[in-house]
């Protein structure tokens, strides 16, 4: 099963978490087909009875409807107003992530795109340096069209082109100036990998050594803690402010915020206006997030334990099946998030795991992707709530079923 972002790959293409094309993908054939395609595909997750996520991407719209419906009177009161411009439940849920992130202030956003150019363009502005150094594999630079220099006049350099976060001695030696280090935790595109507490607290202080700020891609910082062994209070506080998503771990319907300083989070507030970010009414964005923040958050360190579980087992049902290579990636995954690389083509891939669906309801894999070389492909698996039903047994006997699917011959071929 896809990530909450690229669950949406099982309805198109391959998505970001802005839900933008990224990497090689299949052909997606005409219009029509392309239509029928995804139809197919969403009628295969929703009949699925055995689903390691049930994403929301999945889940027919008066569904989510009733369920937010049903869950606002345990956050807002009986008589309390819709949110005119950010006041009333809006402002509440900026309160709580402060508080839950140790920060003076935060500010909501309609997306983390917007609020990260807010950020960044104004950490560029009072560090008198437009240049802005990260990983060439995060959001900005593969999911938001060129946003950074387009829309922000913004700069990226690059400390590292590994698949994984720059190491301290990778910032402390670069040999350009930047202003703002900006780190992607996790690092998504690579696996959703993260540094070690004691590497991300060094390449902070390298950062520091620099004269410059650090502002950390939390779209799924709620998922770290696990990890870092660190409340999310300590590993925020390492940062000048921070980005999170209330869509993605949270499995709210939309939006971010951005967490910082008090004086740095008014400035987002007026950039936020002028990007066009001051919504009249985003009173469901706000209660759903807020659903997750007591509903999900709590629950998000046993999904990493049991993503862990599954991880082994896919790797011991790979290797009993006869796979002649395959890799889950990390080995250990960092959070409920992973990748599973297999040697065949997408097109052999997807059509079984689409199969199996249609025919066992099992929804084991979403659609997979052409990366790396000829007849290499990976997919994206994320373990929640309903995943935490499977046993290690399960997942081998999935994994089986799905080989069974694969041609014989099949190997590095679509």
């Amino acid at each position: 099963m896809t990530s909450n972002d690229a669950a949406q790959t099982s309805l198109g293409h391959r998505t970001g978490p802005s839900g933008d094309a990224s990497g090689a993908s299949e052909d997606p054939g005409t219009p029509d087909e392309e239509r029928n395609a995804q139809a197919r595909r969403l009628a295969a997750a929703r009949g699925a009875t055995r689903t390691l996520n049930r994403s929301h991407a999945h889940v027919p719209l008066t569904e989510r409807l009733s369920a937010l419906a049903a869950a606002a009177p345990g956050f807002v009161g009986p008589e309390e107003a819709v949110d005119i411009y950010g006041n009333g439940v809006v402002a509440a849920l900026e309160d709580e992530v402060a508080r839950l992130l140790g920060k003076e202030a935060a500010a909501f956003f309609p997306t983390g795109t917007m609020a990260q150019q807010v950020a960044l363009r104004c950490w560029a502005g009072r560090t008198g340096n437009a240049t802005v150094a990260l990983h060439p594999m995060a959001h900005p630079e593969v999911h938001e069209g060129g946003a950074f220099g387009a829309v922000s006049g913004l700069r990226s350099v690059h400390p590292t082109t590994e698949p994984r976060l720059p190491t301290a001695e990778e910032v402390r030696d670069f040999p350009e100036p930047f202003g703002t280090l900006m780190l992607e935790l996790p690092l998504r595109d690579a696996g959703f990998v993260l540094p070690e507490w004691e590497e991300l607290a060094a390449v902070v202080e390298a950062a520091r050594e620099r004269d410059a700020v650090v502002h950390f891609d939390g779209a799924r910082l709620w998922e770290c803690p696990t990890h870092f062994g660190r409340p999310l209070t300590e590993i925020a506080g390492l940062a000048d402010t921070v980005y999170v998503s209330f869509y993605k771990s949270l499995e709210g319907l939309s939006g971010a915020a951005l967490a910082g300083p008090r004086t740095l989070v008014e400035e987002a507030k007026v950039w936020r206006h002028r990007y066009g970010g001051q919504l009249f009414q985003q009173f469901p964005a706000a209660v759903s997030a807020l659903v997750g923040i007591d509903r999900v958050l709590p629950r998000l360190p046993v999904y990493v334990a049991h993503a862990r579980v599954v991880a082994d087992a896919l790797r011991a049902g790979f290797a009993a099946a006869g796979v002649p290579w395959s890799r889950v990636h990390p080995e250990r995954p960092h959070t409920h998030q992973f990748q599973v690389w297999l040697p065949y083509g997408p097109e052999a891939l997807s059509e079984a795991a689409l199969g199996q669906a249609e025919e066992t309801k099992t929804h084991l894999f979403g659609r997979w992707f052409a990366e790396g070389p000829p007849g290499l492909s990976v997919t994206e698996v994320t373990v929640t709530e309903e995943g935490l039903a499977w046993t290690a047994d399960d997942v081998r006997e999935a994994v089986a079923e799905f080989v069974r699917r694969l041609p014989a011959a099949g190997a590095r071929r679509g």
